[in-house]
């Protein structure tokens, strides 16, 4: 099964749409499905005294406020339609999530059918009414979340007319970045065990094997931030990846896909050719005279390019030899 890679370039376009059709192509080069942008009002997300997070604060300071610095991330109308024009030349989809039930409406009438619910939005209980009734797939995001607002999440989901079924749970800590003894990656299957959702991950750490390795476990979504340069100014560079990373990260995906296979154990065709010179055979260690008997003192097991294979080892002891053998000759066995 393929997983869907979202390039999460966020608002690490600093509210510059050069920038942000840079990013566009870095995520299409990459080879990522979808490359995701963030939609909202700054007045509708925050009042004026909202406080920065601790990590905001270590990247942009203390002088603006929540408010301040989300004004200079907002995206217009009309750039958001020159980014979907750009993403349609690069031939990745483009994606974005609403933070308000205007932004979700204006997603909507710009087409988009698939709808991310971000972790701060969880317990929004009206928020996922409405998300509801715009799209019938959508993924959940738990970042900050315990099993139980899941649980509720989905259920309210489930009331407003969007089936469990089509949700996508991503497991998420929501800390930037998010420190490795944080992340608890087995969460993951405890949702899908939980609440018979498909489930993927949403990943904060620094790095890419995090991700390498949710897919491995059974993700079917990752979402990845990632930005041009991580010394830019903004409050998400430090935690993304630049865009070298990016591809190492969604080729170890591929290659982590074709690699799990259908689960059943058999000879690989890359792999039959190397049994006549990889497996063992029954040899003679000294010279043996026919009609003398085998024992574990004159026969032993080595490599060869021919010979009777060594799984018939029980059936050469204390058999007679049907000729003379020199040593490290293979020995032949009666049919």
């Amino acid at each position: 099964m393929k997983t869907l890679i979202i390039a999460e370039a966020g608002v690490n376009h600093n509210g510059d749409i050069e920038l942000a059709k840079k990013l566009i192509d870095v995520a299409a080069d990459a080879g990522a499905d979808l490359v995701k942008f963030q939609t909202f009002s700054v007045d509708r997300l925050v009042t004026r005294s909202a406080l920065k997070a601790d990590y905001q604060v270590q990247t942009t300071g203390e002088i603006e406020s929540q408010h301040e610095m989300l004004r200079k991330l907002e995206l217009t109308e009309s750039m958001h339609q020159e980014l979907i024009s750009h993403c349609a030349n690069r031939q990745i989809g483009f994606f974005s999530t609403g933070f308000d039930i205007e932004s979700l409406n204006f997603l909507a009438s710009l087409g988009q059918d698939l709808f991310k619910i971000p972790s701060g939005e969880i317990t929004n209980i009206p928020y996922l009414r409405h998300i509801a009734q715009v799209t019938k797939t959508a993924i959940l995001s738990t970042g900050m979340s315990s099993m139980k607002e899941i649980e509720r999440a989905l259920l309210v989901l489930e009331e407003s007319g969007l089936s469990r079924s089509k949700v996508t749970v991503l497991h998420c800590t929501s800390a930037y970045p998010a420190p490795m003894p944080d992340i608890n990656l087995r969460a993951m299957q405890s949702i899908k065990d939980a609440f018979g959702v498909p489930i993927g991950y949403s990943d904060h750490s620094l790095g890419i094997e995090v991700s390498i390795a949710a897919v491995a476990l059974g993700a079917t979504v990752i979402e990845k931030h990632f930005t041009l340069d991580k010394k830019l100014q903004g409050p998400d560079h430090r935690a993304s990846l630049e865009p070298h990373e990016l591809r190492s990260m969604v080729t170890a995906i591929r290659n982590i896909e074709l690699a799990m296979g259908d689960g059943i154990k058999r000879i690989m065709p890359s792999e039959a050719m190397n049994i006549a010179t990889g497996r063992k055979v029954i040899v003679a260690t000294r010279f043996i005279n026919k009609g003398e008997r085998l024992t574990a003192g004159n026969i032993s097991t080595k490599r060869s390019d021919k010979g009777v294979s060594a799984i018939k080892w029980d059936e050469a002891i204390d058999s007679l030899a049907l000729r003379d053998y020199l040593s490290d000759e293979p020995i032949e066995l009666e049919i």
